[in-house]
């Protein structure tokens, strides 16, 4: 997929400027729409930590994100000729929401485009939200797809665009979240981490706190998978990834956006690395102002923080959601400091669990799979059982490949150890046993093909 169409991404003169006092008044157009959200003190993370651990709960809006503070701002302050015309936007689902509750508020028609992977919880509720006034169209697997799908229709009909990151009304929609935290805290934090998809709400937050609360730091995080920030900041430019992994739906964006990269350059900072945080790249910090930094965290330990979130703190976070809290476990912040997670969406689909937890227990090493070769006689599962599975560990796939002869010949084995450290016994047990088996490596063509 190509570079997202200018439409999306061309800011008239006429808009306003993204600054904090923009931002403050942002605050007051959305107030009698959105209530403050809590900020709660995490006592679990905050142990693991030895920091003031504070989750902003933006879960708990009406539409379960935050993307209902920017696409209220923005479609709240179109003409009326624009708002006749009808609205349009693109979406993975959350920011689809919020324009759809915004269209029923103020009784505007509008077309929302997602991608056709969209979870079906999130299309749910956007036809929820909008009721009459919306009409959903998904196309393409990506969000870029979508937005190109968007684009054409605004060509085509004159419709009004309400882009989902791209504008200076909507960042400063997701920026009023920085001003509820400083009135929420008796004095600033030391750290804010914000999860990044196309960069709006970064961009928004940041540049709030770099004019209100100059010291408190900033870390964007965004998913391995989908590192658009990234690469723009490695590049000096916004630019198109080839490929990326749809998994975090919520802020799998190829290219970052214009508005937001102009903003976040500003910040100064470093790239991050996986998750040592060496300075790869970037300008220092400006004087007197908290560190800025990006993180990419890896799929499996978003996952695993997904699953902690619930059966620790009942809180269903949706893979975007999570970003924040995964990051705060990987950067490890200064004991004693004050740091503040944006829980930024809850819109999981429970059908999506399975996959959740898969890609937990495979990033914490828990779970392998493995190609067996069985020899054609007997007794040779029972051999496989008997000799290689440790006393702990359980089978959890066992499918033969080739469909024609399900009795006798290779099989796709998944096993799930009783422990990370189990894995090497298996290998060795494997090694000395005289059946055929090739562990799969996660990221192979093979694993990626198989599993």
């Amino acid at each position: 997929m190509g570079r997202v169409p200018d439409v999306l991404t061309h800011l008239p003169e006429a808009r306003p400027a993204l600054t904090a006092d923009e931002i403050d008044a942002a605050a007051k157009r959305i107030a009698d729409i959105i209530e403050p959200t809590p900020l709660q003190l995490c006592p679990r993370l905050s142990q693991l930590t030895g920091a003031q651990v504070y989750l902003k709960r933006e879960d708990l809006t009406v539409v379960r994100s935050y993307k209902l503070r920017g696409a209220y701002n923005l479609v709240v302050q179109l003409s009326e000729p624009e708002r006749a015309a009808g609205v349009v936007t693109a979406s993975a689902g959350n920011h689809a929401q919020g324009v759809a509750f915004a269209c029923r508020a103020m009784g505007i028609t509008g077309r929302i485009y997602v991608p056709t992977t969209t979870p079906k919880q999130k299309r749910d509720r956007i036809r929820v939200h909008g009721g009459e006034f919306v009409e959903l169209i998904a196309v393409g697997e990506t969000f870029d797809a979508a937005a190109a799908a968007a684009a054409a229709d605004v060509r085509r009909s004159g419709a009004t665009m309400v882009p989902p990151f791209d504008d200076t009304r909507t960042a400063a929609g997701q920026g009023t979240i920085a001003a509820e935290i400083l009135d929420q805290l008796d004095t600033p934090p030391d750290l804010v981490i914000v999860p990044v998809g196309g960069g709006g709400c970064l961009a928004g937050i940041g540049t709030y706190l770099r004019d209100r609360a100059p010291q408190t730091g900033i870390l964007g995080v965004e998913p391995a998978g989908a590192a658009s920030l990234t690469a723009a900041l490695l590049a000096g430019t916004p630019v198109t990834l080839p490929e990326i992994d749809p998994f975090v739906d919520g802020a799998a964006v190829r290219r970052i956006g214009k508005v937001p990269f102009d903003a976040v350059s500003g910040f100064g900072g470093s790239v991050a690395a996986h998750t040592s945080l060496p300075l790869l790249t970037g300008t220092e910090n400006p004087p007197g102002t908290g560190a800025f930094r990006v993180l990419r965290v890896d799929e499996g330990a978003l996952c695993t923080a997904m699953l902690d979130l619930y059966q620790n703190e009942g809180i269903i976070a949706e893979p975007a959601g999570a970003l924040a809290v995964t990051a705060l476990l990987e950067a490890a912040p200064e004991p004693g400091s004050t740091v503040v997670c944006l829980v930024s969406g809850g819109n999981n689909d429970v059908s999506r669990y399975g996959e959740v937890i898969e890609r937990s227990l495979v990033h914490q090493g828990l779970k392998h799979y493995f190609l067996v070769d069985f020899p054609q006689e007997p007794g040779a599962l029972r051999r496989f059982l008997d000799e290689v599975l440790g006393p702990d560990d359980d089978i959890t796939l066992f499918e033969y490949v080739k469909r024609n002869n399900r009795e006798t010949g290779a099989a796709l084995v998944g096993v799930e150890l009783g422990e990370r450290g189990g894995l090497q016994p298996l290998l060795d047990r494997i090694a000395r046993s005289p059946i055929q088996c090739e562990r799969l490596e996660p990221g192979s063509p093979a694993y990626r093909y198989l599993t």
